[in-house]
């Protein structure tokens, strides 16, 4: 296959690195296109991403592309189109993509700031706004990127309503190491991607407070519980968040060292404030920008998150992270709902 990923963060980079080894299948033909210029200049140079992916090298096979060449013609010949960019990048990426006569799907996790609406959307309502042709869909589960670069095995997921988009994900990048499996759920594979992160921050906060695992066990499980609530209200169906983009997803995020937001809740525990937890990062964390959203949905479907509520409330500076988990613990007794 000609596969093209756009975006050369850490994810874009890991994924056009894995399908571009020996250890996926062979002939594919992959492409990783960076937007600026620069940056393309320093990829080649270094055929590396230092930044983003450091200790890692580029496959011979992979191709660069992008600054000032045109997106028309980097896309010519693809058999697939990846979006690895942050969902604020996506809308334009699709109504450029709107023609496509190939499988296009994204990797990005998280819901768009609003534009001319009262809430963010996630990319598969945002596709349905400018580009309701193209056969669409996302690949997303439990991954970091560093692992899967070095090959570590790894298990996605890829949801699209079309099966010929299930189909091509799965040629594309399912190899010894990387497992990808079909489900045609998106909407459930969407909600449980993006709400993970927002509930990992409130799992690093748990942590940094050294509340324990007790404490840490009780957040993933009642997080999973509000994700689902969510997912169900907005489509989904239940089971998919006992799966890899619901419950593994989460696990992950909310517990791996190498979780972006888990490190934000981790800071904020420590005393910093928002703006230098984020700073220190130096990668986006989508769960600081899209947790007002989460919230907002939420309550316009009458969903109860008390979690994601406190972890609002805490990003926006109206309770210090003990209150904020004092508020979770304090609830009144109720029964077990999922």
């Amino acid at each position: 296959m000609n596969i093209i990923v756009l975006g050369a963060g850490a994810w874009g980079t890991a994924l056009a690195v894995s399908a571009a080894s020996s250890r996926a299948a062979p002939g594919h033909q992959v492409t990783l296109w960076a937007r600026d210029a620069a940056q393309l200049e320093t990829l080649q140079s270094a055929r590396a991403n230092s930044r983003y992916l450091p200790g890692i090298s580029f496959p011979d096979s992979l191709k660069l592309a992008g600054g000032e060449g045109s997106l028309d013609e980097a896309v010519k010949g693809q058999d697939l189109i990846i979006i690895a960019t942050p969902v604020s990048a996506v809308r334009g990426l699709l109504q450029s993509l709107a023609n496509a006569s190939v499988p296009v799907a994204w990797l990005s996790k998280g819901f768009e700031a609003p534009v001319n609406q009262p809430f963010g959307l996630m990319v598969h309502e945002i596709r349905a706004q400018v580009a309701i042709n193209l056969r669409a869909g996302v690949l997303s589960g439990p991954s970091f990127a560093q692992e899967v670069a070095k090959g570590q095995p790894t298990a996605l997921v890829a949801a699209s309503e079309h099966a010929d988009v299930r189909d091509a994900l799965v040629r594309a990048f399912h190899s010894p190491t990387l497992r990808v499996y079909a489900n045609d759920d998106i909407v459930g594979v969407e909600v449980g991607g993006a709400v993970k992160n927002v509930l990992a921050i409130a799992t690093g906060l748990c942590d940094g407070l050294q509340l324990g695992l007790n404490a840490r066990a009780a957040l993933i499980t009642r997080g999973l519980a509000e994700i689902t609530r969510l997912g169900v209200a907005l489509g989904a169906k239940a089971e998919t968040f006992t799966g890899l983009s619901g419950l593994g997803d989460l696990v992950l995020t909310a517990t791996g060292d190498l979780s972006r937001n888990r490190k934000v809740g981790l800071a904020l525990a420590q005393g910093k404030t928002l703006a230098e937890a984020v700073a220190s990062l130096g990668h986006v964390a989508e769960g600081v920008y899209c947790a007002r959203t989460v919230v907002q949905r939420a309550a316009g479907l009458g969903i109860e998150m008390p979690i994601s509520q406190g972890v609002v409330a805490l990003l926006d500076g109206r309770i210090t992270p003990t209150e904020a988990v004092a508020a979770l613990m304090g609830r009144g007794p109720t029964a077990e709902v999922l």
